[in-house]
């Protein structure tokens, strides 16, 4: 995992043309998203339709990264840090546990930004898979260029799922996505898009990383 510096980011979205500040302290991301190898080792699970370990897992619901987060902290002997309610629509995370979980939208766009101001880390073929280079399919975490503090694939290949709410009075519970695709145009590669989607659904274009507090 990179240890990613204390900052400040400026979140915005386009529906709204809201934009707000959110100041940052040092935390801990993964180097790329989480692969299918390692999620069937965890798990013993194989989800989604495209095979090889390397790949960025994809089909899997923020449901299903909360709990991956949370067995995957026990495994390494470290505190989980979401108590999940039945039925499993409510989760509750203490931010005073010190094990695995999903990084908040500010997290995510602090790290993808790695101290840039534009919309991309670096020239967009070089740093991501997208519909103009990927020939429409997934391809192995790592296999782009990473940004200045040594993350890769954060922008293309999969959108990862943030610990956050996107709009609840407008969309109740649905959680925000970040990244983008490589199903996606260029347009929705960008570090400040959002995207939203109900945690309960599993998308073949979604995945996750994991992030720590420091």
């Amino acid at each position: 995992m990179v240890t990613v510096p204390a900052g400040r980011v400026t979140l915005s979205d386009r529906r709204t043309r809201r934009s707000w500040p959110v100041e940052l302290a040092p935390y801990r991301l993964a180097a790329v998203p989480v692969t299918r190898a390692l999620y069937e080792e965890v798990t013993g699970e194989r989800p989604g339709t495209a095979r090889g370990g390397r790949l960025p897992v994809e089909g899997v619901s923020w449901q299903d990264a909360v709990r991956f987060c949370n067995t995957l902290s026990r495994r390494a002997g470290l505190t989980p840090p979401y108590r999940l309610r039945p039925g499993g629509e409510g989760v509750e995370w203490d931010a005073s546990a010190d094990g695995y979980r999903l990084p908040t939208e500010a997290e995510w766009e602090h790290a993808c930004r790695a101290g840039t101001t534009g919309a991309r880390y670096g020239p967009l073929d070089e740093i991501a898979w997208h519909r103009g280079n990927s020939d429409e399919r997934i391809h192995d975490a790592g296999g782009r260029r990473p940004n200045a503090w040594g993350l890769y694939d954060m922008l293309g290949n999969v959108w990862e799922w943030c610990w956050d709410v996107y709009d609840p009075e407008v969309y109740g519970a649905y959680r925000v996505l970040r990244g983008g695709g490589w199903f996606d145009e260029h347009w929705s590669c960008r570090a400040s898009v959002r995207r939203r989607s109900h945690p309960s659904l599993r998308i073949d274009d979604v995945g996750f990383r994991l992030a720590r507090t420091a």
